[in-house]
């Protein structure tokens, strides 16, 4: 599935790293910045995970909600939050139907090996649940500059 800014952000249901559930309906009137990754405690996912937690007040302050995304279980999700001091949930997405619903769940290739992995992407969203960005280049030690500018 392939998504385009002004379209209407795919709602989900998930859990977050406490088994709690999560859903995009339930922060309809705020702005959100849905970010996937590959995986917990990777050196880009660790980069782009510390940039936004450190501008996390700039992002709260611009009235954005931050929740990450990766295919990794709620228990690596939590040991992730507590090492970096994440101020934001992140959503088990072990079935992979959160990114597959985003289009991030896709081959990818590398050293000549061909595998289904997460493709780094976030998508910004409005108040009303549109797609106002959608980042694929991402930029992990400058990311929180992509999604304000």
């Amino acid at each position: 599935m392939s998504l385009e800014v002004g379209q209407k952000a795919p709602d989900f249901k998930s859990i977050d790293q406490e088994g709690n559930e999560i859903t995009l309906s339930q922060f309809k009137g705020k702005k959100v910045v849905l970010y996937f990754y590959p995986k917990d405690m990777t050196p880009g996912c660790t980069t782009q995970a510390c940039d936004l937690r450190d501008n996390y007040d700039r992002l709260l302050s611009l009235g954005y909600v931050v929740l990450g995304v990766s295919t990794d279980p709620k228990e690596r999700h939590q040991k992730f939050i507590a090492k970096h001091e994440l101020p934001f949930p992140l959503i088990a997405d072990e079935d992979h139907t959160v990114h597959e619903a985003y289009g991030t769940w896709q081959l990818k290739k590398t050293f000549g090996k061909e595998y289904m992995g997460t493709v780094r992407t976030t998508f910004v969203i409005d108040e009303e649940g549109i797609l106002t960005d959608i980042i694929k280049k991402v930029k992990t030690k400058e990311h929180t500059n992509q999604i304000i500018n």
